[in-house]
C-alpha cells in the first residue's frame, strides 16, 4: 500500500478479551500498519501477564508503541497519552504506514479523537487530604458527598471508585466548578479523519467465559509471581497507579494478607466482568464506521476491505 492520506487512521475499540490485540495483528500482515497500543496497563514496564500484553517475540515482528513506556509506580494520564498518541501517529505516517490504535481504553481513545477536558492538573495536598478522608469515612461517604455537588459526575461514578471520586472532588475543591461542567468543554479538536470500528460480542455469555479463561491462562502463566516482583521493586507500593489495573490490585490484596488467593481471583473475575460491562458502555455511546461480531467469520478480510473502501472513497488508491 503505498503512503495513505496524512489525516486518516483507524481505531480498533472493544472490551477487554474480544481478541483486539491477535485481530490487529493479522490485519498488520495484510495492511502497512504502524500499531499504537490504547491500554492504561500495557504503558507499564513489568505488567506483562495481567495486562495480556503481547509476547515480546510477537512485539518484536509486531511492534506496538505505547507498550512499555512508564515505571509502574509513575502517573500517567489521559492528556500524556493524547500527547504521545499524537506523536506516534505522526511517526507512524511519516513512516509510510496507516496509523492502528487498539486497544480497550476508551478515555484514551476519546482524549485523542475528541480533545481533552479543561481539566486542572492534580494536586498532591488536595489529593491526599481526600485520600485521608476516604481511609476514615470511607469512599461511600465521599460518593454521597458528591452527589450533593455534582450529581452528573456522582451518577456515573461507583460509590467504591476511589481514583474518580478523587478526582472529581479535587476539581470542585480547585475550581469551585463541577467536573461534569469542566469536562463538556474539550480544549482542542481531534487530530485528522478517524474511521473507528466497534467490536462487540453479539452474546454476552461467550464473553464472560473468555474472560474466565482468560484470567485462568493468566494465573497458569505466574499472574501472582509477577505481582509478587513488581511489588519488590525498589520504591515500588501496593499503592502505586500501576497496582490498581483490574486484576492486578486484587492480588495485591491477596499478597497483602488481607484475603485468601481464591476470593482474590474471584473479586479479579468479577471486577474484569465489571471492566467489561463499562467498555460496552463507552462503545455505546460512540459513533463507529463499522460495527462486528467478535466471533463473526474472517474478520481480518472484513476490516481490510472495509479500510481500502474508506481509503477509496477519500480519492485514495491503495
Amino acid at each position: 500500500m503505498r503512503d495513505p492520506p496524512v489525516d486518516f487512521a483507524v481505531c480498533l475499540m472493544g472490551p477487554t478479551a474480544t481478541g483486539k490485540t491477535d485481530l490487529a495483528i493479522a490485519l498488520a500482515g495484510r495492511l502497512s500498519l504502524g500499531l499504537i497500543s490504547v491500554d492504561s496497563a500495557m504503558v507499564y514496564r513489568h505488567l506483562d501477564i495481567g495486562s495480556g500484553k503481547p509476547a515480546p517475540d510477537v512485539l518484536a515482528r509486531y511492534p506496538h508503541r505505547l507498550v512499555d513506556i512508564r515505571e509502574p509506580w509513575e502517573r500517567y494520564s489521559a492528556g500524556d497519552f493524547a500527547a504521545d498518541a499524537g506523536e506516534a501517529v505522526r511517526d507512524v505516517r511519516a513512516a509510510g504506514q496507516l496509523p492502528f490504535l487498539v486497544g480497550g481504553t476508551f478515555l484514551y481513545f476519546r482524549s485523542l479523537v475528541h480533545g481533552l477536558s479543561e481539566l486542572p492538573a492534580a494536586d498532591p495536598d488536595v489529593r491526599a487530604r481526600l485520600d485521608a478522608r476516604g481511609a476514615r469515612e470511607g469512599w461511600p461517604a465521599l460518593h454521597a458527598e458528591l452527589a450533593s455537588v455534582d450529581p452528573a459526575a456522582a451518577a456515573r461514578i461507583g460509590v467504591m471508585d476511589r481514583q474518580r471520586i478523587q478526582r472529581a472532588l479535587e476539581v470542585r475543591l480547585l475550581t469551585g466548578q463541577p467536573i461534569s461542567a469542566l469536562q463538556g468543554r474539550r480544549a482542542g479538536t481531534g487530530r485528522g479523519r478517524f474511521f473507528r470500528i466497534g467490536l462487540v460480542p453479539r452474546d454476552r455469555a461467550v464473553l464472560v467465559d473468555r474472560i474466565e479463561a482468560r484470567l485462568r491462562r493468566m494465573l497458569e502463566r505466574g499472574f501472582v509471581a509477577e505481582v509478587e516482583q513488581l511489588l519488590s521493586l525498589p520504591g515500588m507500593q501496593a499503592d502505586r497507579p500501576a497496582l490498581r489495573a483490574v486484576g492486578y490490585r486484587q492480588i495485591v490484596r491477596f499478597l497483602g494478607g488481607d484475603c485468601t488467593r481464591a476470593e482474590a481471583e474471584r473479586e479479579a473475575l468479577a471486577a474484569t466482568r465489571q471492566l467489561a460491562k463499562r467498555q460496552l458502555t463507552w462503545l455505546r455511546r460512540e459513533v463507529c464506521d463499522l460495527w462486528l461480531d467478535m466471533e463473526a467469520p474472517d474478520l481480518p478480510g472484513t476490516i481490510e476491505s472495509a479500510v481500502r473502501g474508506a481509503l477509496a472513497r477519500m480519492q485514495y488508491a491503495p
